[in-house]
């Protein structure tokens, strides 16, 4: 199992990352970081959330100097364009009306980094997530309950309504939710 005596950070200000850590039975503190999570023209997906998990792991190595530090950022994207957070209401509802019926990607980068022996593991999951066709009325409705207004993609699949728009999913469950336990299981095993 995971070294108990060593501490544990997480720099997420997600509940759905810590909801998902807490699984593993791991003491861990979390904490918030602030960071530009830029988007670069004509990089991969994969480049893009490992480096934006990076990028916070720099943030989040300046407040915490000991133990471990996991990091994360999951984009989710439709073709070939990542589709971010809504900025409102209007946007959650044309978010989701793009994903009515088609087949979309989740990735997350992460970052597991162990301040004592200066090993860092940088690694991503990808699931590929096809939403059943959505009536007006579904996405109004998804929508007024302001649920999807803090999520990547407009919408949560573990915890509201959402959950009902998935008819298949290929890969990670808990990717889609914003990090792929599995693998950072692994990592913290290995770190």
């Amino acid at each position: 199992m995971i070294n108990k005596n060593i501490p544990v950070y997480l720099a997420s200000k997600s509940p759905r990352r810590k909801k998902l850590l807490e699984q593993l039975d791991l003491k861990f503190k979390v904490f918030s970081i602030e960071c530009d999570e830029k988007i670069n023209k004509n990089e991969s997906f994969v480049k893009t959330v490992k480096r934006l998990a990076k990028l916070k792991l720099e943030a989040a190595k300046k407040i915490h100097d000991d133990g471990i530090i996991i990091t994360a950022d999951t984009i989710v994207v439709l073709g070939n364009k990542i589709i971010g957070k809504p900025k409102n209401k209007k946007n959650a509802v044309s978010i989701l009306t793009k994903l009515s019926n088609k087949t979309h990607k989740v990735y997350t980068g992460f970052t597991v980094y162990n301040a004592i022996t200066n090993n860092v593991i940088v690694d991503y999951a990808k699931t590929l997530v096809t939403f059943k066709k959505l009536s007006e009325k579904e996405i109004k409705d998804y929508v007024s309950t302001g649920s999807p207004l803090d999520k990547a993609g407009a919408y949560g699949i573990q915890d509201d309504y959402g959950v009902v728009f998935v008819k298949k999913i290929n890969g990670c469950y808990n990717n889609v939710i914003g990090l792929p336990l599995f693998k950072v299981y692994n990592a913290l095993m290995r770190v």
